[in-house]
């Protein structure tokens, strides 16, 4: 399984271990990268970022402007994954204010290679 691998689609909600953030991202004002996560029961331990990029989206309010939205991030794991996890800057829901990091997807080849 490499990077390069097709994806698919998983929208589901990743739980950062505590105390596990990036502080060097934090530092330079972007959400701490957990090195360690819950997904479907499973813990994950971050060994590689493959890659990092931002999106950003017009005012909700009706503004002209224009805000950072999602910090995203294409991981690698332990056990083995290659995931495309993202941070949204503001929470979707009031009732679920620290839900905030997001797996996208993931390499759909299993076993990779």
């Amino acid at each position: 399984m490499d990077a390069s691998d097709p994806e698919d689609f998983i929208g589901e909600e990743m739980v950062p271990a505590p105390g596990t953030a990036d502080a060097a991202g934090m530092s330079r004002g972007e959400p701490g990268l957990p090195g360690r996560f819950t997904w479907r029961g499973r813990p994950y331990r971050v060994v590689g970022v493959v890659k990092a990029w931002k999106s950003s989206g017009p005012c909700r309010s009706g503004g002209g402007e224009v805000y950072l939205r999602r910090h995203w991030y294409r991981i690698v794991t332990d056990p083995q994954a290659v995931l495309t996890v993202y941070f949204e800057r503001q929470a979707r829901s009031a009732k679920r204010p620290k839900a905030r990091w997001w797996i996208y997807s993931a390499c759909s080849r299993p076993g990779g290679g």
